[in-house]
C-alpha cells in the first residue's frame, strides 16, 4: 500500500490556495510540505495540524492507494 495526498491537492484548489498557503497556515516546515509532494508518509502530528488548518478529516487530504510495480528500466531479463 502506498499513501496519496491527491485528494489534499484537489482540496487547495477548490478552496484556491497555494502549497505555500497550506505551509504557512498549518505551521509545517517546507520538508514536510516536500514529503507531500512525494506522496511519502507523514507524521500524525503533522496531519493533524493540516487538517485543523482546513477544517477537514483526515480522508479529505488523503488515501491510500495499491502500489505501482517498480519499473525495470526496460531491460530483459530471461
Amino acid at each position: 500500500m502506498a499513501v496519496s495526498y491527491i485528494k489534499l491537492w484537489k482540496l487547495l484548489l477548490d478552496k484556491r490556495l497555494k502549497r505555500v498557503d497550506l505551509k504557512e497556515r498549518a505551521g509545517i516546515s517546507s520538508s514536510t510540505l516536500a514529503k507531500l509532494g512525494r506522496d511519502d508518509y507523514l507524521s500524525m502530528e503533522s496531519m493533524e495540524k493540516i487538517c485543523k488548518a482546513l477544517g477537514v478529516g483526515i480522508g479529505d487530504v488523503m488515501e491510500f492507494v495499491d502500489s505501482l510495480p517498480e519499473k525495470d528500466g526496460g531491460s530483459i531479463n530471461g
